[in-house]
């Protein structure tokens, strides 16, 4: 599998907008944002769906919710509401076979379906 776009900025080989990071996660702007607010949270490990996940993982995929609501208070979006979605494999939407989970907010949210 090659690299992914994902593990491209973590390696700072392409830029991102990177609000957050740490030893287990990064987060950075969307190119493509769908609220006024969108947020991509990216273990540093590469993993391709959720169906790859571990038990190893957990801690990673833990922070993701943590640094979620760490954004959330950043923003000023904690009160008012945010939506946090993992899409998994094709029919789900997921382009990036990198796991990730958006972060949306900001302005009044549709519903998902």
């Amino acid at each position: 599998m090659s690299e992914s776009i994902f593990t491209k900025i973590i390696n700072r080989q392409i830029p991102a907008n990177i609000v957050y990071e740490d030893d287990l996660v990064i987060a950075f702007s969307d190119i493509n944002p769908q609220a006024k607010y969108h947020f991509l949270i990216v273990p540093k490990k590469e993993i391709a769906t959720v169906n790859d996940v571990t038990e190893a993982d957990e801690p990673a995929l833990g922070r993701l919710f943590t640094v979620a609501r760490h954004l959330a208070r950043e923003y000023g979006i904690d009160t008012s509401g945010y939506r946090l979605t993992v899409n998994t494999n094709s029919d789900a939407g997921q382009e990036v076979f990198h796991i990730h989970m958006h972060l949306l907010g900001g302005n009044k949210l549709g519903s998902m379906v």
